[in-house]
């Protein structure tokens, strides 16, 4: 079956050719860059502050709404495969019901930024094909959680009731970017003052000030709020040049990355063969070459 019939399958419908399209996107083998109405929400913050379950009541409330949920779950990259750990989707499983819902983990395949750029034609795939929520949720891995910009139009963070984590976040540069702040695990002491300390760090910035909102994924608090903030929310076009920037350094690094010659550089420069500077002159000739081609 050709790219066009698994395309016209996938528009119909079948989530086995939708699946066979994302593999192709994810092996370089197809492109959708096709942009219609995309609706893509970045879910981001530390590991272990309930990403994946708060992801989990989204979808349940949207998905009651008629709405069709697509989750792209990064996962890190096994040290043995190169695949995806699958770690997410698993935590997921309870959601990934029916035909409403769609949850597919991809490997980060240790590119900068931790989000391969290859997601961009997968999100606008789903988007033509008719799912109306497509939700990315990322590793949590502090600064590289900015390169999540470049394919969302909508930010989440989600902290837990530490002040610690929000701190690294402010360091990361992730709370500039964030168009909603959650701090998930109301249910645990601190997690108001976590808030405040927030609003109170926000207040100084000169840009309009960011919802922050509790809520407790385990006992169902505060979900209903946190859909209709992203329902309603406007994309902060402001940020279109950053967001560009994020793109264009994705996939310059990817670029680089798949090239097959690429490690062969790494290993020149590690055996004293070439020095830095040589490395990066070469590097630059085989993205040059690969630009012509």
């Amino acid at each position: 079956m050709n790219d066009n019939e698994l395309l016209m399958g996938a528009k119909s419908g079948d989530r086995r050719n939708l699946s066979k399209l994302l593999s192709r996107i994810e092996s370089g083998k197809f492109t959708f860059q096709k942009d219609s109405n995309v609706w893509a929400l970045g879910v981001t913050g530390p590991p272990g502050v309930g990403k994946s379950t708060l992801i989990g009541k989204l979808i349940e409330q949207w998905t009651n709404a008629g709405e069709k949920v697509a989750v792209l779950a990064v996962d890190p990259s096994s040290p043995v495969s190169g695949g995806a750990i699958l770690g997410d989707r698993l935590r997921m499983s309870n959601s990934d019901i029916g035909e409403s819902v769609f949850v597919r983990s991809l490997a980060t395949r240790n590119y900068p930024g931790g989000i391969i750029p290859k997601i961009s034609d997968m999100i606008n795939l789903f988007s033509y094909c008719g799912w109306s929520r497509i939700i990315i949720e990322t590793v949590g891995s502090g600064q590289s959680e900015i390169g999540i910009i470049a394919f969302a139009d909508r930010i989440l963070l989600v902290d837990g009731p530490d002040r610690g984590d929000i701190i690294q976040a402010e360091k990361a540069g992730i709370m500039e970017m964030a168009d909603i702040i959650v701090v998930n695990k109301s249910d645990l002491p601190r997690a108001k003052v976590t808030a405040d300390l927030i609003i109170e760090s926000l207040s100084l910035d000169s840009r309009d000030l960011v919802p922050v909102l509790l809520t407790s994924a385990l006992e169902n608090k505060g979900i209903n709020d946190l859909v209709s903030c992203l329902d309603s929310l406007i994309p902060d076009k402001s940020r279109k040049n950053l967001r560009i920037r994020q793109i264009l350094l994705s996939h310059w690094n990817s670029l680089a990355i798949s090239n097959p010659r690429f490690e062969k550089i790494i290993l020149d420069a590690s055996d004293g063969i070439m020095s830095i500077s040589e490395s990066i002159s070469s590097l630059m000739e085989l993205l040059h070459e690969e630009a012509k081609s």
